[in-house]
């Protein structure tokens, strides 16, 4: 979910809690997973490849039924559904506002008769999904205390031979140099020091949480699953920027400006504070020097 995704390691957040506000969120993830969709659709095409493989093989005339687990506003779910013509797609998410806006995505590319919602918290409340042949997860797994577990109850829902793939992990987003010209140099590192603050005070507070190592390709053997492979994706968005890469980079900012304020210097805060201003020279909005890179792994592993 952001990016798509549910907001995590390498964005910023406006919240202080384990439980985000994703109805208020829902523009923002949204416009973000548009903006990430050529990445995403290098991993979908992966998963695609090297027929017979851990990673890929799905044949997309051959997939009937795909699973979008933490599906956000749905902006996966419908490249999933064109990416697998033949599949009925479940986008799954705790919040009926975010699914709203699926089913609308959904019947404005003309998908609505194969994307569906389903309301359901992660890993509770599944039981009723049933089985698929592929299951999708950006990014939603760290918003669930025992992750472990959480694999375990989404590899439960795989068909035989079917694949589970989870995108956790990457890097952060870059949208300026590490000298913007204003400030001291360094801001987004300092930027991605108090994320981390954040996310870990995030996973604490959640129920459950277990505090372990990361390992995701463990955590997908230790579900039963064979064959766990990884792979990363680059979204890159050299300058000059467009209209809405420009209005993301903003938003994220912004974002970061009002959760890590007080985690930050005043010269810190002051640059946020012109890098956000629409009017201003250094602004992201004008400088030409904006730009876009980042990075998302995906985790996958079959069946038996």
């Amino acid at each position: 979910m952001t990016d798509h995704d549910r907001p995590g390691r390498g964005h910023h957040h406006p919240h202080g809690g384990a439980h985000p506000d994703w109805e208020v969120l829902g523009p923002h993830l949204e416009r973000g997973a548009e903006l990430y969709l050529p990445l995403y659709e290098q991993a979908v095409s992966w998963l695609c490849e090297r027929p017979g493989g851990a990673a890929g093989g799905l044949v997309p005339g051959g997939v009937l039924r795909v699973l979008d687990i933490g599906s956000g506003p749905g902006v996966v779910s419908c490249l999933l559904a064109r990416a697998f013509p033949n599949a009925e797609v479940v986008a799954v998410d705790a919040t009926g506002a975010l699914l709203e806006r699926a089913r609308d995505r959904a019947d404005r590319l003309g998908l609505g008769d194969r994307v569906h919602t389903h309301l359901a918290e992660v890993p509770d409340g599944l039981d009723a999904l049933g089985g698929a042949a592929l299951i999708w997860s950006g990014r939603a797994l760290h918003h669930v205390g025992d992750q472990r577990a959480a694999v375990a109850a989404l590899a439960g829902h795989l068909r035989p031979g079917g694949l589970l793939a989870v995108a956790e992990g990457g890097l952060p987003a870059r949208y300026l140099p590490r000298d913007p010209g204003i400030g001291r140099p360094g801001l987004q590192s300092r930027l991605d020091a108090a994320g981390e603050e954040w996310f870990t005070q995030m996973r604490a507070a959640l129920p459950d949480a277990a505090d372990e190592a990361e390992d995701w390709p463990a955590f997908l053997a230790d579900a039963g699953l064979r064959a766990p492979c990884s792979r990363s994706f680059l979204l890159d968005l050299p300058a000059p920027l467009g209209a809405a890469a420009r209005a993301h980079a903003v938003a994220t900012l912004a974002l970061a400006r009002d959760m890590y304020g007080e985690r930050l210097d005043e010269d810190d805060r002051g640059t946020l504070a012109r890098l956000t201003d629409p009017e201003d020279a250094a602004g992201v909005t004008r400088r030409p020097d904006a730009f876009v890179l980042a990075a998302r792994t995906v985790h996958t592993a079959r069946a038996q």
